[in-house]
């Protein structure tokens, strides 16, 4: 696990109620139980976690990978460095899954 991976796992296992081992990059958010609602007050946390402020733009986030490397980037661009390893920020053009797209 990678550190974001570890401090976002610890995130769902108290907000969710879910065992740490269950969560995995490839985990989609929905087969835990988080809804479009769920991933924004998920990112709520995150924001208040990480200390990164969400972008305005709307996101579509589908597995638990998916948010980890969202954190990552935000972190990157807000800490004064650039984005690594191609990562982008998901945006409008993404593609979507409902019940991980989280509205501006």
């Amino acid at each position: 696990m990678t550190p974001t991976l570890d401090r976002l796992s610890a995130i769902l296992a108290k907000d969710y109620k879910l065992e740490v081992t269950s969560i995995d990059m490839n985990t989609p958010l929905e087969l835990l139980g988080i809804d479009s609602l769920g991933v924004a007050d998920l990112l709520f946390n995150v924001e208040d976690e990480f200390k990164i402020s969400l972008p305005p733009e709307p996101v579509s986030l589908v597995t638990v990978g998916d948010v980890t490397r969202f954190i990552d980037t935000l972190i990157a661009l807000q800490s004064g460095g650039s984005a690594q390893c191609g990562a982008v920020l998901p945006g409008p053009g993404a593609a979507s899954a409902p019940a991980g797209t989280v509205p501006s």
